[in-house]
């Protein structure tokens, strides 16, 4: 925040300096005219080149300060969306849009929006007792610096409420051509769906030449209003350095009916961070299930029926604790790209023979350089699973999560990567699965049923003691007798 602060304060003097510079310019070229003795006009000439070199010198400060703290602001707000979306992930693309999109948008609000507002405000509060409150420039600042946004916004806003319907129509026309491409054409559809799209498109083009024509008038009335006012001032008899620097004085508040368009843009995006960071730790898009538990053994494992809460526990757990817990859940993300840039997205800056080590471990046996495709849709699910394992082991966390991480695999070979990964685990190793055989040598087993944690202990313990684990285990053993 005192970044920002820093940020207004320099910018103000920045636009201060330029209507010094402008005034005192004038001032100096009339004064000139008289041919007066050269030493009536030294300060003149002295304060102009300190005003001209002040004004370079302090812009260049403001927008240091400004996209400083912007930048940096930003860093901590993804950093802060990232965990909110992690503790209760939204559906769809919704994510990438907040991570993305939104985020963006609050530096534009910031940078366009925010800071040439209140360095406005600051320069009015000068010049206007400095003018002697002259009538002419506090209307003029009023209207270019407070009506005209005002307009410009409810236009904006008026114009977006317009385009929403559009291009949510536009989204599922899209959508409709991408995924039911096959059908549309089966049905001889194309033409039609491409046509309703195109008309969509056409409608979209339109409001939005509207709509820039309406903010091109109210900026044209800004610099109207900016002229109005010399004129006045001009009737009133002022001086000529007067009249030209309030006209640079309007020209700080000119910028702002722009800005108020962009803030009702960015507007909704704000909105939609405010009630991502409110929204409170929740049991995920799965369903309910139980708080995070306390896991201190080094090897801990997690059984129970399908549907229970056992990946739901484990993304609790990685929730409670971001900065340790990582590993393979079953919302993990295979981007589309190579498989060298989805494993190094764990440490960015592994060396090639790191990669070539998780990847011995985890048996991924695809070519570094070949691109997964949307979702991993290039790859078995056996390859993806290993993938996110190799990702994981380069993470090298405290607390290695894993949620079924050789689902596709053969038992056997399956038995064979896991006991690799785990022997390769340097911290705790949190482990969800179906099957208790690799449990055998783990320090704790939790058993997860109808959403809580009905019972937990080693196995040993479980085994001689009643439940789901005991069923479960007689349930195994006899196939692995066979």
């Amino acid at each position: 925040m005192s970044r920002l602060v820093l940020a207004v304060v320099v910018g103000a003097a920045a636009e201060l300096a330029g209507i010094g510079l402008t005034a005192t310019a004038v001032w100096l070229v009339m004064r000139a005219a008289e041919q007066p003795p050269v030493s009536a006009l030294a300060v003149a000439v002295v304060a102009v080149r300190a005003l001209a070199v002040g004004r370079g010198g302090l812009r260049y400060a403001e927008r240091l300060a400004g996209h400083g703290a912007v930048l940096r602001a930003m860093a901590d707000l993804r950093g802060r969306v990232y965990d909110a979306l992690v503790r209760r992930p939204p559906a769809g693309g919704d994510a990438l849009t907040r991570l993305v999109s939104d985020v963006d948008a609050v530096q534009d609000a910031v940078l366009r929006c925010l800071l040439p507002a209140c360095a406005a405000a600051v320069v009015g509060s000068v010049v206007v007792p400095v003018s002697g409150f002259a009538w002419p420039l506090v209307v003029g600042l009023l209207v270019v610096g407070l009506v005209l946004p005002t307009a410009a916004y409810l236009a904006a806003a008026r114009h977006l409420r317009a385009l929403a319907p559009l291009r949510a129509e536009l989204a599922d026309h899209v959508v409709a051509l991408r995924e039911g491409a096959a059908e549309l054409t089966a049905f001889g559809a194309v033409d039609r769906e491409l046509a309703k799209a195109g008309a969509v498109v056409d409608d979209l083009a339109a409001r939005e030449r509207r709509g820039s024509r309406a903010t091109s008038a109210l900026a044209g009335l800004a610099v109207a209003a900016q002229f109005g006012t010399a004129l006045l001032l001009l009737v009133r008899g002022e001086p000529a350095h007067a009249v030209l620097g309030a006209v640079a004085a309007l020209e700080v508040a000119v910028p702002l009916t722009t800005a108020a368009r962009r803030w009702a843009e960015v507007r909704g995006s704000l909105t939609r961070l405010r009630q991502a960071l409110a929204t409170p730790a929740g049991p995920g898009p799965h369903g309910p299930g139980p708080a995070p538990v306390e896991v201190t053994a080094r090897r801990t494992g997690v059984v129970g029926p399908s549907g229970a809460g056992k990946s739901t526990l484990l993304r609790a757990i990685a929730a409670a604790d971001p900065g340790r817990a990582k590993g393979v859940l079953d919302n993990a993300h295979v981007f589309h790209r190579t498989v060298r840039a989805n494993v190094r997205f764990a440490a960015p800056g592994a060396s090639q023979d790191e990669l070539d080590r998780v990847a011995r471990i985890a048996d991924l046996d695809v070519d570094w350089d070949t691109v997964v495709g949307e979702h991993g849709a290039e790859l078995s699910g056996g390859q993806r699973q290993r993938l996110l394992l190799a990702r994981a082991l380069l993470a090298d966390p405290e607390v290695l999560l894993l949620d079924e991480p050789v689902e596709g695999l053969s038992p056997a070979h399956g038995d064979e990567v896991l006991a690799r990964v785990l022997e390769a685990a340097r911290g705790r190793v949190v482990l969800v699965t179906h099957r208790l055989a690799p449990l055998a040598d783990f320090d704790e087993v939790l058993v997860v049923e109808d959403g809580r944690v009905t019972a937990r202990g080693t196995p040993a313990e479980l085994a001689a003691t009643p439940g789901y684990y005991q069923d479960r285990l007689h349930a195994e053993q006899p196939r692995a007798h066979r």
